[in-house]
């Protein structure tokens, strides 16, 4: 009898394990699992005509009189999911024109990820500028020109280049280098 008890309990413990996996995987015993049919396909880069760009001073800048830092914001006006991706480029638009504009040398900080962007959503970068030191025009630490500029041209990475005015200010910085974070879905500050 001992060893018959010990076969159900065996009978029973299988079953039990049995319809715990049909539980879990869905697939009853006998059965065969079909294979996926469906896939998630990433949503594709922004298109340039998805994104409404916009720029401020940023809250936290190196010490002097120009712009020092920026922050520009990438929101999704599309009805569309999309990704950014990457470090941005950045050129002063002289005459207020992006066929007119002076690339600047570009530092590029922190490692760049994807970053989703739904229907109203938003993703940022910060650029720091070389500072412009003094009052009234000021001046470059290096000995250069300051330069301002009334808008900057900002390129993502297949997302295109958007022209973009400080809502609060001109551009103004030194020696035409920036330094520049990645897209990011975390506003900086």
């Amino acid at each position: 009898m001992r060893h018959s008890n010990g076969i159900r309990r065996a009978a029973l413990a299988t079953t039990a394990v049995t319809a715990v996996a049909a539980a879990v995987t869905g697939v009853l015993p006998g059965t065969a699992m079909a294979a996926s049919t469906t896939t998630s396909t990433p949503p594709p880069a922004c298109p340039a005509s998805a994104l409404q760009v916009s720029a401020w001073q940023a809250g936290h800048r190196p010490v002097g009189t120009g712009t020092g830092a920026a922050v520009v914001q990438f929101t999704n006006v599309s009805r569309r999911t999309c990704v950014l991706k990457g470090h941005p480029t950045v050129a002063g638009a002289g005459n207020g024109s992006p066929a007119h504009n002076t690339p600047l040398k570009v530092t590029p900080t922190g490692r760049a990820a994807t970053v989703t962007v739904r229907p109203h959503g938003k993703a940022w970068v910060k650029l720091t500028f070389v500072q412009v030191q003094g009052e009234a025009d000021g001046y470059c630490v290096s000995g250069k020109d300051p330069v301002t500029y009334p808008t900057m041209v900002i390129g993502l990475p297949h997302s295109g280049k958007h022209q973009v005015a400080l809502n609060d200010g001109v551009w103004a910085e030194c020696d035409n280098k920036v330094t520049v974070t990645p897209v990011s879905a975390v506003k900086p500050s």
